[in-house]
């Protein structure tokens, strides 16, 4: 009798929950078989079968929580397990002469294995339906059985755009029932039956990630004495700089410059005038960092997430920008590893590719310092006593810990960034 246990995660994580079991009891496994998703803080993780066998015994169910080390599930090692059902379905045809039996014979037998391949938990599917990460997360979390979902896939993978496609489908046909059960000539309600009319609501358990996210918002707000301060910069240099050598950086190096490469350049600058920004709290010490792993906050279908571009200080604008261009991709696809979201010591995060003009950017803890991007927006300036302009304007936010900086280091932070900025020339020419 084996045992399936949940293997060591990250240093940083010592639990998860279980998202979807991708084997049920009764199923032979294959040495090196997905068996279950578990959803953590992070990232979701599928584990392995280490051996061969009949999965006998499930001890967790989806949406339980589980610590590392602690056994979810139990395999006997039988060879041939796997053998009796196949060959039901092959000879029980063979048998029956007139054609028209062979459909209910092949029936029967598909009504027999059914019950191996479902078990009584929400959001299981049959052992031959592919579905991809991202389409089983927004299934379970939308009630949604994938063996019901339709899919143009001509493998018959289910995708994330399948499950929406479904949803809003179900969602139309509840309204249009909804409607259809209204009485022609409504009385008017009492304030009770108001307060629970057929109004359309819909309850979503908060996926783990999005749980992780909001305790430690809530916890950086409760424990950093967290203070915000706003700058703005001029971008006509940077946007100048870039249309006249973006063509030829594309050539050279395959990939787009972008506003990234230098806000991490110059914030990379700041931070070495400024290293009480790039320090955490540990007790009574300050832990002051003498490298710069600079997390660049990105939307993931499932959330924000912050994967870091290690060692930018040693990083060319193109190996920034290749960087952020291959974590972004990751996060995309939900392809992030634990090791790609952990160790920043700064972050950076934009709010000006959706739009936001100005807002003050929660601290990443441990770390005592988030700076903000926002929207680039023309605006009047006046260049000297005489003249205005319109100049392409950004507001740029620090957020920091004023338990280690103070008001001053952090205003002059920001300061430097918006001078590095406005004079991106000596950027360029370091990477």
């Amino acid at each position: 009798m084996g045992e399936i246990k949940v293997p060591e995660l990250a240093e940083s994580i010592s639990e998860g929950t279980v998202a979807q079991w991708l084997k049920q009891v009764g199923d032979f496994v294959e040495k090196g078989d997905y068996i279950v998703e578990l959803e953590t803080d992070k990232v979701n993780v599928e584990i392995t079968a280490e051996d061969s066998g009949v999965l006998t015994e499930l001890l967790a169910g989806e949406g339980d929580t589980v610590q590392v080390g602690e056994t979810i599930a139990r395999l006997e090692a039988k060879e041939g397990a796997s053998a009796p059902a196949a060959p039901k379905a092959e000879e029980k045809p063979a048998e029956e002469a007139p054609k028209q039996e062979a459909a209910p014979a092949q029936q029967k037998t598909v009504e027999e294995v059914a019950p191996a391949a479902e078990a009584p938990q929400q959001g299981n599917q049959k052992q031959w339906l592919i579905a991809s990460p991202a389409a089983r997360k927004a299934a379970r979390e939308r009630g949604i059985k994938l063996d019901q979902v339709p899919t143009t896939d001509p493998l018959g993978r289910v995708r994330k755009h399948d499950i929406d496609s479904y949803a809003d489908q179900k969602s139309n046909e509840q309204k249009q029932q909804a409607q259809a059960s209204k009485p022609a000539n409504p009385v008017s309600p009492s304030p009770a039956a108001s307060e629970n009319s057929d109004k359309p609501v819909e309850r979503e358990r908060m996926s783990r990630r999005r749980q992780t996210i909001a305790k430690r918002l809530v916890e950086v707000q409760q424990t950093a004495a967290m203070l915000t301060t706003f700058n703005e910069v001029d971008m006509t240099a940077v946007m100048a700089l870039r249309k006249r050598r973006k063509d030829k950086f594309f050539e050279q190096h395959d990939v787009r410059l972008g506003f990234m490469s230098f806000f991490t350049k110059a914030v990379v600058a700041a931070l070495k005038k400024y290293p009480l920004l790039n320090a955490e709290i540990q007790g009574n010490e300050l832990l002051i960092k003498k490298f710069y792993d600079i997390g660049i906050a990105v939307s993931a279908p499932d959330g924000l997430v912050v994967p870091v571009v290690r060692d930018a200080d040693r990083k060319t604008f193109a190996g920034i920008e290749g960087s952020i261009v291959d974590l972004a991709k990751k996060a995309h696809d939900n392809k992030l590893a634990l090791k790609d979201l952990q160790g920043g010591t700064f972050t950076i995060t934009n709010g000006g590719v959706f739009g936001s003009l100005m807002s003050t950017p929660i601290l990443n803890g441990p770390q005592v310092g988030i700076l903000g991007m926002h929207k680039v927006q023309l605006r009047p300036v006046a260049i000297d006593e005489e003249r205005i302009e319109n100049r392409p304007m950004m507001y740029i936010a620090l957020s920091y810990d004023h338990r280690i900086v103070d008001g001053k280091e952090a205003v002059s932070f920001l300061a430097t960034v918006k001078e590095l900025l406005e004079d991106p020339e000596s950027l360029l020419l370091e990477g």
